[in-house]
């Protein structure tokens, strides 16, 4: 069952009116298109009216869907002659991240990203989108992998954040992740970091150091979940729409502060509506940025995201 936000619903209900007239219509041979036509319009306009005054924790909500495409459907839509990657080289292989090289258009490019499950089967395999040190490890090992041989690079992020079990934390979490934060920053490639779903915190940020920041329309990147931000705060999850304004975790936010570098709309009522759309007009925002860093030398590169992230959080006076 497709699961329906409470924001969406007042739009949803509007729809299946509408279905349910077709469907009549069909069956019975009437013409009742100017009725249909007006319901439509009507949605339409409730749907923007929606869409244009979401909150911060409605946008997280939306950023959470399990019908907006994960990594795994980015490299359906862009990726041609794609050779999954496996194993840290360590003796583990962690299914919350995959990565693998393949063709985009006519470049070659190392994608990896965070991969939740849509079914209760799949998101055990995949933990959740939350990632254990071997994933980390993985990532990072791809990445040299990539700088090694001069291919760009493409990360795409969608975690609550990384695994916080105490199995976790006892085989290196924070070091994999500080690893991954230290080596990202000194790639000699073009890395392209794309925000497709929830960045949470220090599992974001392991995949999360590039020349370019980009973030899908309803996708959030914050320190901490609104709920973790509430419960510490708070010491109530309810506050998480609280917290979650608190926390300035949209993308336009991200925008505004200069996080991001950009931000590519999704299709009207979220990526979930139309992921094939969404997919196709992020692809074509990355590839864009990766021409325009194709132009920069091995070492400018390196110090381009050097000062891309020096500058975050300065105040002038």
């Amino acid at each position: 069952m497709e699961l329906i936000l409470e924001f969406e619903r007042p739009v949803v209900e509007l729809r299946r009116r509408i279905e349910g007239l077709r469907q009549l219509q069909a069956e019975r041979h009437v013409d009742l298109s100017a009725s249909i036509g007006e319901l439509e319009t009507q949605a339409d306009r409730l749907q923007a009216r929606i869409f244009d005054s979401l909150s911060p924790w409605q946008r997280t909500q939306l950023s959470r869907h399990p019908g907006r495409p994960y990594t795994l459907d980015f490299v359906a839509g862009w990726i041609s002659q794609w050779t999954e990657l496996a194993g840290d080289r360590a003796g583990h292989d962690d299914q919350a991240i995959v990565g693998g090289l393949g063709w985009m258009g006519g470049r070659r490019v190392m994608l990896i990203g965070h991969q939740k499950g849509r079914t209760t089967r799949e998101n055990v395999t995949r933990n959740f989108g939350m990632a254990l040190p071997d994933g980390y490890r993985k990532a990072l090992r791809l990445m040299m992998l990539a700088d090694r041989f001069g291919i760009p690079i493409v990360t795409l992020i969608d975690t609550p954040g990384a695994f916080p079990g105490i199995d976790a934390e006892a085989r290196g979490q924070a070091e994999a992740i500080a690893r991954n934060i230290l080596e990202m920053s000194t790639l000699r490639v073009p890395v392209v970091c794309c925000v497709i779903g929830e960045g949470g915190s220090g599992g974001a940020l392991a995949l999360g150091v590039g020349n370019r920041i980009l973030m899908l329309e309803h996708s959030v990147y914050s320190v901490i979940s609104p709920e973790g931000c509430a419960a510490i705060l708070w010491h109530d999850r309810a506050e998480a729409g609280r917290a979650a304004e608190a926390l300035k975790l949209t993308a336009i936010d991200c925008l505004r502060m200069n996080i991001a570098d950009e931000v590519v709309p999704e299709p009207m009522g979220g990526a979930h509506k139309d992921p094939k759309a969404a997919v196709a007009a992020l692809g074509e925002v990355v590839a864009k940025h990766l021409a325009e860093l194709e132009a920069m030398s091995p070492d400018e590169l390196r110090q381009h995201r050097y000062a891309r992230f020096r500058k975050l959080g300065a105040i002038s006076v």
